[in-house]
């Protein structure tokens, strides 16, 4: 059989992709669902975040008269005379602010900006924040959405060979069943890019895509900085850095403002706040956010456990919270204390009291926000653009994570008390049929590209060597959940089969349609079907795989994002190329939703 011809078994299934638009038209994607102001858990009891306006202010008041006592008394003199701020062995910067550094600011403000909007669209597909790994209801420490609805649960018991199996009890109708897209809200467009409910798949192409911008002007800035001698603005030298950032801290706060000396050393203060911003919260980003990778984090080993996925977001979130808090307070601080000598310094690279800096300044800021303003309109008119573009700059990156072999596994006292549901249910006559008759007439169709074309039986899969794994899942709106997966190893299906040469991709085509319509398939490559831990499972958790969860036959592929794991399959065609199925974008999601085909980060 040659690349160009389709299965006549398989022909009516591809008839059954649908093409996709290039842009996001609002009115086809899930209705909006406004949020709630967000809370965080203190013991049992749920605090409202706007508590933080008062208290701050309170904070603030109170700091200030306790500061402006100290600052009356001659102790704070003698104080003062020894740590004026500035320690006294602390070389000073003869370069100034040159242009490489005055460029490189720009960037990482304009950059940031992107990564910070991008960031809380991406969190808003799942707004809650966990300690734990299970992402069960009830156990978050933040959000900005009510309680999950109580809808399944999963309950243990001794099968009397001293194992325990878990059974699924639905409490409501499985079309009812609260989803993780049932729990996205919707982020106004000003803020979130592009602020439609659940465009996670945009988002994540701006976050990846500005985020590589921003590693790369970040090396860029980390090779200068300790080329030249700037390097002495940011890194402290002495421990007498400390006692002088109390020094300032204490002259800040009591509302005296001491003279600026940014353009030959910045002061105790402002070196600790920019050392542990570049070197501290920058890598632990980049830290975090590479840790809620399924392949990354599945092949630490033990070193995942630890430092979960819901771990590295909690603290992905503190690090978000940390630069907003920072660029509010930096720019407010430039405006009250030294405007417009800090304006010519950093923006026109002298050292005097003109207007230069503050016309290069809004010039700036006109393009800031004039980016800002068209980030959205234009993400939602060229959203096909925007996922071309990101796989142009990430995908090579995401293709080889592709290539590490999941290897992590945990116990069974591990498994998660929820495991999050997802998807559209199946609701035709033939799919209905089968379940009802426990689908013993159920027959796996695989075809296309291999030497020995199969028609498989659900007894005859489960006959054949079964493997069983405890993994995590990594749902691409940011929940994750371990289960116990029973079924049969891939690389046997290979085997069997025996693809050709020229296959290249397994396409699974499922029984359920997606939410757009046309039938829910995706891509993987080979190497994927190979690895030691992706299977074709029917089994979860010590139990027949739950209906929800993708009866009679679901992919279990762990190296890649929860979407990419096909539920209800009833065929698999291996292929040459996907160009020609649905929009070519190698998926459902692909096609529709702009994701990426490569999702292992």
């Amino acid at each position: 059989m040659n690349a160009q011809q389709i299965p006549p078994l398989l022909e009516p299934l591809r008839a059954r992709l649908t093409k996709a638009r290039d842009s996001i038209r609002a009115g086809s994607w899930l209705p909006p669902q406004w949020g709630e102001v967000p809370r965080v858990r203190v013991g049992a009891r749920w605090i409202n975040v706007l508590w933080i306006v008062p208290i701050v202010f309170v904070v603030l008041v109170l700091g200030i008269a306790v500061c402006e006592g100290l600052y009356a008394t001659p102790w704070f003199h003698g104080f003062l005379a020894l740590y004026p701020g500035i320690p006294k062995s602390a070389p000073a910067i003869e370069s100034g602010f040159p242009l490489w550094l005055r460029v490189e600011h720009f960037l990482n403000m304009l950059f940031m900006f992107f990564i910070l909007r991008s960031g809380i669209q991406i969190l808003a597909d799942h707004p809650r924040l966990y300690w734990n790994r299970d992402c069960t209801p009830e156990t978050d420490w933040f959000r900005f959405l009510h309680s999950v609805p109580k809808d399944r649960i999963w309950r243990s018991k001794d099968d009397g060979l001293g194992h325990t199996v878990r059974t699924l009890e639905v409490l409501v109708p499985a079309e009812k069943v609260w989803t993780s897209k049932s729990d996205s809200v919707t982020i106004p467009g000003w803020l979130g890019i592009p602020g439609i409910r659940h465009t996670v798949g945009p988002a994540r192409w701006w976050h990846f895509s500005v985020n590589e911008l921003w590693v790369l002007n970040g090396i860029a800035f980390y090779g200068m900085l300790f080329a030249t001698d700037q390097w002495h603005r940011l890194v402290p030298t002495t421990w007498m850095v400390f006692p002088n950032a109390l020094s300032m801290m204490i002259q800040y706060w009591s509302l005296h403002f001491p003279a600026d000396h940014s353009w030959t050393n910045y002061n105790a203060l402002q070196q600790l706040t920019y050392f542990f911003t570049v070197f501290i919260a920058a890598p632990l980003q980049i830290g975090t956010g590479l840790m809620q990778s399924p392949a990354i984090a599945n092949k630490l080993g033990w070193l995942g456990v630890p430092f979960n996925r819901q771990r590295a977001r909690t603290v992905h979130f503190f690090g978000l919270l940390w630069f907003v808090v920072f660029i509010l307070v930096h720019g407010t601080f430039v405006f009250i204390v030294a405007a417009r000598p800090s304006l010519n310094e950093m923006w026109a690279g002298v050292h005097n009291n003109s207007w230069e800096g503050l016309w290069i300044f809004a010039i700036a800021v006109a393009v800031l926000v004039a980016t800002w303003l068209l980030a959205t309109p234009f993400t939602v008119r060229s959203a096909r653009l925007i996922q071309n573009i990101g796989k142009i700059m990430v995908g090579r990156l995401k293709g080889a994570a592709e290539s590490w072999s999941p290897v992590i596994q945990y116990r069974e006292r591990d498994i998660s008390p929820h495991f999050w549901a997802n998807g559209t249910l199946p609701v035709s006559t033939e799919f209905r049929a089968l379940e009802k008759d426990g689908f013993v007439n159920y027959r796996l169709r695989i075809d296309g590209l291999v030497e020995h074309p199969r028609e498989l039986s659900y007894a005859e899969i489960k006959a054949m060597p079964k493997q069983e794994q405890i993994t995590e899942h990594f749902c691409i709106q940011g929940w994750s959940g371990v289960a116990k997966w029973g079924g049969v190893p891939m690389r046997h299906i290979l085997d069997i089969v025996r693809p050709t040469r020229e296959a290249r991709y397994a396409v699974f085509y499922s029984f359920a349609e997606g939410a757009d319509g046309g039938i829910y398939y995706d891509v993987h490559n080979l190497r994927n079907m190979r690895h030691s831990l992706t299977i074709l499972a029917y089994e979860m958790n010590g139990s027949p795989l739950p209906l929800i969860h993708g009866a009679p036959l679901r992919l279990r592929c762990e190296n890649e994002l929860g979407f990419k794991m096909v539920k209800w399959i009833q065929a698999i065609e291996f292929v040459h190329d996907y160009a020609q199925l649905g929009a070519g974008q190698g998926g459902y999601n692909e096609d529709h939703e702009f994701y990426g085909n490569r999702m292992s980060i």
